[in-house]
């Protein structure tokens, strides 16, 4: 079948490409422009439901909130360059204090409300922001975070006894004959500002320009559609629910609670949601909850997920639910501020994050910076070819993150298949060493989670100095199940196989010398090219025969007999090395 979207491959310089960019507005408006104007063309729909709050809006009044929050702003004095903060959840006045942003052409800076006051204070003492819009339960914890600023305040819930509501904000005059500001830097000027994920080092503050790409995994949406995420403004995914929402004018399901799981179910039910955005871990928690078998989820026609690494049988727990094949593992990154690839084909190549979406380019290097073809792991990089303000206040991060051709290096390691599908295998920093050899810990969680019993799982590395990082893991069982460390481990030295063959291919027991053939039930491609060498190194059964005489003693320790007179050296074999996997 045909594979979506278009694809090409320049083999010479080893670059992918995704389509070129199709405006489908004037390429002079602002983000803030292209909603005010959405919003005015479907004034009955409904804008927003908060199941949490009761409340519901039209796009009308969710304009209207939009025009008075910008007309306060106005008001106050605030310029373009000027920030405003918010660190607060999904309540019903959110999306209007980002719209208002919006229509004035300034810049919020958004944080989580669960971070500390010091990091609170790291981040505001970058930005300074004149007005905080913050939730009454963090409101003395970012008072004191920001004690060394000239700042202003407004809750959106849990109202505090002498600070301005966002009520009042909503009782502001609309300014005659309102129109959104022109942006003074044109579409190159700053929309908002993120956290980094904090997976390079201590977070940093992430600039997200006005550009369309924020647009590009959504052109497919319609009036008719129901959006939902869990995440708030400070994620990259809470930016782009807030933006499409605006500009395709669907209806957004908002919370202002934590994930419950059982309660999404219901909500997807209830309000026929149609488009979905969460992270992996947020789908395994899910999948694992005793109401997900009985669950409707009939009306989806979009589930998009990312953010992280997402096991195939979680995967295909929710696959098996859905009536179309309408599951998409996404991939993007901050500093990119919007989707990089997506998969719109799950069915032929699950735990793909799928192709490059509109206007990205991607290339995978190697550890000296050469470029690497289909079916190589190396770093991604990903070019866009349009303008980015680095992280604020940063141009020695910044320059790191992307070089001075404009490729961002994500340290995150992959590779591109022949079809141009791209996968992602790790954080290049989460390779680990042990005495025993190079491992990641993805490919041993992937073993584990092909348990029944495994909801969630993860492996990482505690350094000693006789074996470095030896492999260890955390596992979380699925409701119902009971779950023994013995058995984790037993399923390990299953599944992550060596075994002694003589010279007729006959298994060999303990302390026999024969040629050495390793098993880790994973996708290989094969040497490029070369399908019959293939097939020579790995048999139809998916064995890998080394070449390699060796035997294993009778504790599992294997020995490798080399053809240097005789000597006999301890060998781990990677991630493949029973020692590690034991851990």
């Amino acid at each position: 079948m045909p594979f979506k979207p278009d694809s090409s491959y320049d083999a010479q310089n080893k670059i992918w490409s995704g389509p070129e960019t199709q405006d489908y507005f004037a390429s002079d408006l602002s983000i803030g422009q292209i909603i005010f104007h959405e919003m005015r063309r479907h004034p009955k729909l409904i804008a927003q439901v908060s199941p949490t709050e009761n409340t519901s809006l039209t796009r009308e009044e969710l304009h209207l909130n939009s025009m008075r929050v910008a007309s306060y702003f106005r008001q106050l004095g605030l310029a373009q360059t000027d920030i405003v903060g918010i660190i607060a959840r999904n309540t019903t006045h959110m999306s209007a204090v980002a719209y208002g942003c919006f229509f004035n052409g300034i810049a919020f800076h958004s944080l989580n409300v669960t971070f500390e006051q010091a990091t609170i204070e790291r981040h505001f003492s970058i930005t300074k922001p004149l007005l905080i819009f913050c939730d009454g339960d963090e409101y003395e914890k970012v008072k004191a975070a920001t004690s060394m600023l000239n700042v202003k305040f407004i809750t959106m819930r849990n109202h505090q006894s002498g600070v301005m509501s966002i009520e009042q904000i909503l009782e502001t005059p609309v300014e005659p004959h309102f129109e959104p500001a022109r942006l003074e830097q044109g579409n190159k000027q700053t929309l908002a500002i993120l956290c980094s994920s904090g997976t390079t080092g201590l977070p940093k503050a992430v600039t997200i320009s006005n550009s369309r790409k924020i647009l590009n995994c959504a052109t497919y949406l319609t009036t008719a559609d129901v959006q939902f995420t869990q995440s708030t403004l400070d994620w990259v995914t809470g930016l782009l629910t807030t933006v499409t929402s605006g500009v395709y004018s669907t209806t957004r399901i908002i919370v202002d609670t934590p994930i419950d799981p059982a309660y999404f179910l219901r909500m997807v039910e209830e309000y026929k949601v149609t488009w979905v955005l969460q992270s992996s871990s947020h789908m395994a928690m899910i999948t694992n909850c005793s109401e997900f078998e009985t669950a409707n989820l009939q009306s989806l026609r979009a589930y998009l997920y990312g953010g992280g690494k997402c096991s195939v049988p979680v995967q295909h727990r929710m696959r098996s639910h859905l009536a179309l094949d309408c599951l998409h593992f996404a991939y993007g990154f901050t500093e990119s501020g919007t989707v990089v690839s997506m998969n719109w084909n799950f069915d032929e190549k699950p735990n793909s994050c799928g192709r490059l979406v509109e206007g990205f380019k991607v290339k995978i290097l190697d550890e000296q910076g050469v470029p690497l073809g289909p079916n190589q792991v190396g770093e991604i990089c990903a070019y866009d070819g349009e303008f980015w303000a680095g992280y604020y206040d940063n141009p020695e991060e910044s320059c790191i993150m992307r070089d001075s051709k404009l490729w961002f290096h994500t340290g995150d390691l992959g590779y591109m298949d022949d079809d141009g599908f791209l996968f992602i295998l790790d954080r290049k920093k989460d390779m680990l060493k042990s005495c025993h050899g190079v491992y990641y810990p993805h490919e041993i969680e992937e073993v584990i989670a092909r348990m029944p019993q495994v909801a969630e799982v993860c492996v990482f590395g505690i350094w000693n100095e006789l074996e470095a990082d030896a492999a260890a893991a955390s596992v979380v069982a699925r409701p119902g199940f009971e779950l023994q460390s013995s058995q984790v481990l037993e399923f390990v030295r299953e599944h992550i196989s060596i075994k002694i063959l003589d010279e007729q291919g006959v298994p060999l027991g303990p302390n026999q010398v024969g040629e050495i053939s390793a098993y880790d039930g994973e996708f290989w491609a094969g040497y490029y090219d070369n399908s019959e060498e293939s097939s020579i190194m790995r048999d139809s059964k998916l064995w890998f025969h080394t070449g390699d005489l060796g035997y294993m003693d009778d504790d599992g320790f294997l020995f490798i007999l080399d053809r240097k007179k005789d000597m006999l050296r301890f060998l781990g074999i990677g991630h493949w090395s029973l020692i590690v996997c034991r851990r």
